[in-house]
């Protein structure tokens, strides 16, 4: 079913449950529907259906990265060797074993992959993306942005 239809079921409830803990994921069932407008029996059950559903997949906290020494932000364009199912598979499985790498998408442009790696500093960074990134299956080139500031991000 497209995505468009499956939202089509979701009424302003639905929606507004999905927007507030979006912004808020330790929001009581309580606090919830007393925000909403409703009782706490029926918010419970939308809740459990929107996560039945699939709508809702989970709940993290939000770290803050320079407590935890993970300030430094890189983005990598990777272009691969080699574009085959097999190929992209290995790569897709190998990328997923890398802490630092926070985010890996596959692109349709001039490259192949972004990924968002995090790391203490560009010396880290350095021995990521030469030890573990440069190594991946089927890489054939990388070229490296790094971030100044990050202006929006989940959870700011």
């Amino acid at each position: 079913m497209p995505e468009s239809a499956e939202l089509s079921h979701l009424d302003r409830y639905d929606t507004e449950i999905i927007q507030a803990l979006s912004r808020d994921g330790r929001m009581t069932v309580t606090d919830l529907a007393k925000k909403l407008g409703m009782s706490k029996t029926p918010c419970g059950v939308r809740l459990r259906r929107l996560i039945n559903d699939g709508y809702i997949v989970g709940f993290k906290a939000v770290v803050n990265p320079a407590k935890i020494n993970r300030a430094h932000v890189a983005f990598v364009e990777l272009k691969l060797r080699d574009t085959r199912e097999k190929s992209l598979n290995e790569f897709n499985q190998a990328v997923r074993k890398i802490p630092e790498v926070e985010q890996c998408h596959m692109i349709a442009g001039p490259f192949d992959y972004l990924l968002k790696v995090r790391s203490k500093d560009i010396v880290e960074y350095r021995r990521v993306l030469g030890e573990q990134i440069s190594t991946l299956p089927h890489v054939s080139n990388s070229s490296t942005y790094v971030a100044m500031e990050a202006v929006k991000e989940p959870g700011t």
